[in-house]
């Protein structure tokens, strides 16, 4: 019986409402100025992923990745969630790869920017490239990271 209710109770959570999101909010101390610095970013230019601060965060760190590197591709990718497609605001795989959520697409690029062979022991500059082979890429996601927090000191983007 508790089951039952259990999965009933799921299904009428509000569609509106997304889990991973959630999760990230509740694993992702409240009082990490990280946290905020991603939500005011995107709240300054007014884009939809600020309620997705705390899974870029939890996923950068999951992953070992600069905090601002996540979001800062996004920007460029889909000027922050405003212009994306199948839950892709990475634009990864040339924008054909599709997501569940955005939250699944957040966790799945920094994991491939992380552990892929094409990303793996590459400095920032090197996954940059990698990613996209325009010679400014680099320069213009650089540019959003330091934007965000122009003194973080534990990676650093001269890379």
């Amino acid at each position: 019986m508790r089951k039952v209710l259990l999965a009933g109770g799921l299904f009428a959570f509000p569609a509106m409402v997304n889990v991973s999101q959630i999760k990230a909010k509740a694993s992702v101390a409240q009082y990490d100025g990280r946290l905020q610095k991603i939500e005011q970013f995107f709240a300054d230019r007014d884009c939809p992923l600020r309620d997705s601060a705390a899974v870029f965060l939890e996923a950068a760190d999951r992953n070992d990745l600069d905090w601002r590197l996540l979001p800062s591709i996004s920007m460029v990718e889909s000027s922050g969630g405003k212009d994306y497609r199948n839950n892709n605001v990475f634009g990864w795989d040339s924008c054909h790869e599709s997501f569940s959520s955005v939250g699944e697409g957040i966790h799945y690029v920094a994991s491939q920017l992380a552990n892929s062979k094409r990303y793996k022991d590459k400095n920032l500059d090197g996954k940059l490239r990698t990613y996209n082979s325009n010679p400014e890429y680099p320069h213009r996601v650089k540019a959003f990271m330091r934007v965000m927090d122009p003194g973080e000191k534990r990676r650093a983007v001269m890379n």
